[in-house]
């Protein structure tokens, strides 16, 4: 990621984007727990009653995991787009910023780590939640909070890129419909990926989401995932490689 010589250049940029949303905090912690739970509560405690037993837990434990994860990506994405969309080109932050010492690629960055933040908020959240309910096991479940962590930087640096490149908010809807939605489909997210055809789980395997479920669902049971290095790897080259992306098509939209 493009953090520089001077590593920590990004965090007023990260402290003014908190400072701003901690006048709206809770307002916007509820907002984002609330979609995710009532498709969670909706379909775990209503399918979940005419299913078996999935990957050896029941539904509504297996609907958990993949509702974090989720949970964290919408978050993230939702930040990197529409509020660095408004404070680039609407309210135009960004240039006001750029008028003091800071640079863009400390602006971006900045943005990156503070979607990445606001994610983990949100999957916390959603952790905390399913936690009470009894649907998490042992100490393994603290791990997830970095594999949220993670799970936000990859999904907050592409969003990132499709900011660098829309002309307005309603561009936006197709990052949406052509790229979140199928992804969530397909990811092991509302169920096993061996249930669809193997082409799309192949596909469905490599995407950043099926990393992050593939990383939270064995912590929330009290496992170590398997494989998780490459997990890890892959969402980690999926940030560094997107971030350096988003600089460039941000530079070249605004400095050109």
């Amino acid at each position: 990621m493009f953090l520089g010589s001077q590593c920590f250049r990004w965090f007023p940029v990260w402290q003014r984007n908190f400072l701003v949303w901690r006048k709206l905090a809770l307002p916007s912690i509820l907002g984002h727990l609330a979609d995710p739970l009532i498709y969670m509560l909706g379909l775990g405690y209503g399918l979940g009653t005419m299913l078996p037993t999935v990957d050896g837990q029941s539904y509504i434990a297996f609907l958990a995991a993949g509702t974090v994860c989720a949970s964290t990506m919408n978050a993230a994405t939702f930040e990197a787009l529409y509020s660095s969309f408004s404070r680039m080109h609407v309210q135009k932050t960004w240039d006001a910023i750029l008028n003091t010492p800071l640079g863009l690629s400390d602006v971006v960055t900045g943005e990156l780590f503070w979607a990445a933040t606001k994610s983990l908020f949100s999957g916390a959240a959603i952790l905390l939640v399913i936690t009470v309910l009894g649907l998490t096991h042992g100490p393994m479940l603290l791990w997830a909070l970095p594999a949220i962590v993670l799970t936000g930087l990859a999904f907050a640096a592409l969003g990132l890129i499709w900011n660098a490149l829309a002309p307005s908010y309603d561009f936006f809807m197709y990052y949406f419909t052509l790229f979140i939605t199928p992804m969530t489909l397909i990811s092991g997210v509302f169920f096993p990926t061996d249930q669809l055809p193997a082409w799309l789980a192949s596909l469905g395997g490599i995407l950043p989401l099926a990393q992050g479920v593939a990383l939270v669902r064995p912590l929330l049971a009290g496992e170590v995932p398997p494989a998780a290095l490459s997990h890890i790897l892959i969402l980690l080259a999926t940030a560094g490689i997107a971030s350096r992306i988003a600089l460039r098509l941000t530079r070249r939209r605004l400095l050109k």
